[in-house]
């Protein structure tokens, strides 16, 4: 699916003003707070004294001096953000205004914002069944808009999903800690092992965009129906009762699948439908963060 230029410009325009506000008045502040003390530089030595975390000895220099010290960190407050964007076939669609590539490219925004008020570099991994596109982290505004722009109006080489594929390319081409927000439909499995993998080598979370149509077909009787993954039209009726479970049951598996994965591995993970407001579930995600890192 291909846009038009001036189409565009809107898009990235609009997304750009409604991510900027949004970030500005609600995220900024909580985007900090929420991802503080994720890096973290050795800078120094102390002994140790009760209640200092024994994770922090530092066995060589205790073993040369009898007793135990403590690795000192500092915080690094410039951290890196790299998105993984699912670009396959199904996330351009929607039922309402606005299509899930949309919404996607309207989430990064915010967090893009967010991350530039810190100061942060910005990367970009694009993935179907390969990858896609990568965009080296950088900084700046002008960067931003690019990602967006790219997340809108990128045309895909395939059109499946594999995101165990995807999550092996990030940890070999991001080998130092950082942010990770994977946003995808997850429509695909076999990737708990990667997952489990990625979440310890950085701090990681997930967000599965869904719609409604998704969950719950129109019985509109008999149609023809497209799937985007597969290239491919269909003759169905919607009105029968067990193609209404099949169709339903296909998301079900791969949410179940996905909630079941990030719970095994402690990976926060957040569902958000194209026709509800998701500024509450970011703000109560950034919170619950923030209330672990307290």
């Amino acid at each position: 699916m291909s846009i038009k230029v001036e189409d565009l410009r809107k898009k990235v325009r609009h997304i750009s003003i409604t991510a900027r506000k949004l970030s500005n008045q609600m995220f900024a502040g909580q985007y900090q707070s929420a991802f503080k003390g994720k890096g973290m530089a050795y800078s120094d030595l102390r002994e140790y004294v009760y209640g200092d975390d024994i994770r922090d000895i530092e066995w060589n220099v205790t073993a040369r001096h009898n007793h135990p010290y403590i690795k000192v960190y500092q915080e690094e407050r410039e951290l890196t953000l790299i998105f993984m964007i699912d670009v396959s076939r199904s996330t351009i669609f929607g039922s309402t205004a606005k299509m899930k590539n949309e919404l996607i490219s309207e989430i990064a925004g915010i967090l893009a914002f967010s991350a530039l008020k810190n100061n942060d570099r910005i990367g970009v991994i694009l993935f179907s069944d390969i990858i896609e596109k990568f965009i080296p982290p950088k900084k700046g505004l002008s960067h931003i808009l690019a990602i967006i722009r790219e997340i809108l109006a990128y045309e895909p080489k395939s059109s499946k999903t594999n995101i165990k594929n995807a999550l092996e390319y990030l940890n070999h081409v991001i080998p130092k800690r950082s942010i990770v927000f994977l946003i995808s439909d997850f429509y695909d499995t076999q990737y708990d092992l990667a997952m489990g993998i990625t979440n310890r080598k950085h701090d990681f979370i997930c967000i599965q965009i869904v719609d409604n149509l998704e969950l719950t077909p129109p019985d509109n009787g008999f149609v023809i129906t497209y799937d985007p993954e597969s290239d491919k039209f269909f003759p169905v009726d919607l009105s029968d009762k067990k193609f209404q479970k099949a169709w339903m049951d296909v998301y079900q598996v791969h949410h179940n699948y996905l909630e079941k994965t990030c719970k095994k591995h402690n990976i926060d993970f957040l569902t958000i439908d194209t026709q509800l407001d998701y500024i509450p579930l970011l703000t109560s995600l950034f919170k619950k963060r923030e209330k672990r890192l307290v």
